[in-house]
């Protein structure tokens, strides 16, 4: 829905109102909604508390307002599997959003924003109900048997990578510094794990554990990152934006493996469905 609102003029959703100058509008309803004044977009309905203005690269360079309590930062699939020089040795865009991360990280934790990990981390029954498409694609050898599940070997290190992306199994594990970060914010309570067994961490008719969370928090707003940004990073946003999330991606904590082109569509389709921003420009609204 789409509000004008003149000069001073009233607009009232259900038991409130707003007063707004010439240039706002007002998207969404009583439950759900944004103001726009200009070129800013405020996505924190209604709340005054820890709030943060955001410069994007999308809708005409808008900057966005957001409610730091109602924010999640989703954290995709950064593990071994993806991005372990040996295991992945194209993965080098990859590795170098690692840092990025690792910094934005521990901003938005001292700002109390909830730091979401979500990963492939799949159980026996998993993979009895798995689709034939996907364990095709996971199968290293097109054979049955290097798919989901099966024995990675070792690294060149002695390192025993487990059985492929299932849980507690160290290719699913968190890569580099990336685990020592993960684990301290789980033992603190600022961050949370969710395994999915998807490339969407919010997918399908049935409720994942991801999902739960988001509204048993009250969480509107999320910032997405990690790999592959046109696969699982792309599949939960674009879930999460089907259900009415505000999506942010940040870039520059996102990478792939695909061709350029991929990306360019992500970025494309993303700056449509949300925003787009990157981890110097979040350093600098929290700053």
């Amino acid at each position: 829905m789409h509000v004008l609102l003149e000069l001073l003029s009233l607009s009232v959703f259900g038991a409130f109102a707003l007063v707004a100058a010439a240039e706002t509008t007002v998207w969404g309803n009583y439950y759900n909604y944004w103001i726009k004044n200009g070129s800013t977009f405020d996505l924190t309905r209604g709340s005054s508390n820890g709030s943060i203005t955001i410069q994007t690269s999308s809708k005409g360079n808008s900057s966005i307002v957001i409610d730091l309590a109602k924010t999640g930062m989703v954290i995709v699939d950064m593990q071994n599997f993806f991005l372990h020089p040996e295991l992945s040795p194209s993965a080098t865009a990859g590795r170098a959003a690692v840092a990025p991360t690792v910094e934005t990280v521990l901003a938005l934790r001292k700002a109390g924003v909830k730091i979401l990990w979500v990963q492939w981390g799949l159980t026996p029954n998993d993979i009895l109900g798995m689709p034939p498409s996907l364990l095709y694609g996971f199968a290293s050898d097109g054979t049955p048997n290097s798919t989901f599940g099966s024995d990675m070997g070792t690294l060149s290190d002695g390192t025993h990578l487990g059985p492929l992306l299932m849980r507690d199994s160290w290719n699913a594990q968190a890569y580099g510094d990336l685990w020592p970060l993960q684990q301290a914010g789980l033992a603190f309570g600022t961050d949370f794990f969710f395994n999915k067994n998807r490339l969407s961490g919010i997918n399908g008719r049935a409720e994942t554990p991801l999902s739960i969370f988001l509204e048993d928090n009250s969480l509107t707003t999320l910032f997405f990152s990690g790999v592959n940004i046109d696969q699982c990073v792309w599949g939960t946003l674009l879930d999460a934006y089907y259900r009415g999330y505000d999506v942010i991606l940040v870039e520059d904590m996102s990478a792939t493996t695909s061709p350029e082109y991929a990306t360019q569509m992500t970025l494309y389709n993303g700056a449509g469905d949300g925003w787009i921003t990157n981890s110097t420009q979040i350093l600098a609204a929290l700053e």
